[in-house]
């Protein structure tokens, strides 16, 4: 079965190494395209129930229909991260419609217009901070309340190998994704008293409708220097990072805690 999330297609998921996630119940924001599309479709294959959140109402609902149509368990509801009510709902319908919370993958995320630091505009940065720093915060803090009291749970951060290096002329992204990175260390210290584990998985360049969008806004000799930017030469695909996050949601990365996992084609090699 080919799946193609939002423009984007996926190779076969039948050709994949399983890790077994069946009756995972699992929360993805940023589930209507790209990573966390390809994620949720993945999971869902392999058995887990998934909710999804997300500002793209018809693409959300779309990707939930494709899992539905095939007997495969997705679940859509819209949902802002930059607002602390809007993911508090969103927490609640996913406890009240799974039944519980094992996993959350904490994927909602923006970019901006490549250009010097000092060249931002203060709309910009906000932004970025309120969706891709703060809207993680308020997911991992309901995550909390939700797991805590029902024996813990995995909460995967999707960052960036641009929270682990810089990133010129993407200064406010980087800036986010650093601070991600502290909230994935700190709470992976403080909740594993309680079995909350964080982890981060941190792509390069990935072909998702967002870095499609970022690419679009370079000239050429930029956009060959990104594509070319790994040792493989290439951009990474959806799958080989919804395959790794399945991973992750599986009890197989049991004894992971606090750790970045990088999907970067040897960048930082």
């Amino acid at each position: 079965m080919t799946l193609n999330t939002n423009g984007i297609e996926s190779s076969n998921l039948a050709d994949m190494p399983a890790s077994n996630v069946a009756g995972k119940r699992i929360l993805i924001t940023g589930g209507a395209s790209g990573i966390g599309a390809a994620s949720a479709l993945l999971l869902a294959s392999r058995g887990a129930k998934v909710v999804i959140g997300d500002m793209a109402e018809e693409m959300g609902a779309a990707v939930a229909k494709q899992a539905q149509d095939v007997g495969n368990s997705i679940v859509f509801k819209k949902v802002d991260v930059t607002s602390g009510d809007e993911v508090r709902a969103l927490f609640a319908f996913a406890m009240e419609t799974l039944g519980g919370l094992d996993v959350v993958v904490n994927n909602a995320g923006i970019d901006h217009k490549p250009a010097p630091m000092h060249e931002l505009s203060d709309e910009d940065f906000d932004r970025n901070i309120a969706v891709n720093l703060k809207g993680v915060w308020h997911c991992m803090r309901a995550a909390v309340t939700c797991m805590a009291p029902n024996g813990g749970g995995h909460v995967i951060n999707v960052a960036s190998i641009a929270g682990l290096r810089s990133a010129p002329l993407l200064s406010a992204y980087s800036a986010a994704k650093h601070g991600v990175m502290g909230l994935t260390k700190s709470a992976a210290h403080e909740y594993a008293r309680v079995n909350i584990r964080f982890n981060a998985v941190c792509p390069s360049f990935i072909d998702t409708p967002m870095v499609q969008n970022t690419m679009a806004k370079m000239d050429e000799r930029a956009q060959q220097a990104t594509i070319k930017a790994s040792p493989l030469r290439r951009l990474g695909k959806v799958d080989e990072v919804s395959s790794a996050i399945a991973w992750l949601a599986s009890d197989e990365s049991s004894f992971m805690n606090g750790h970045a996992f990088t999907l970067d084609g040897g960048m930082l090699a």
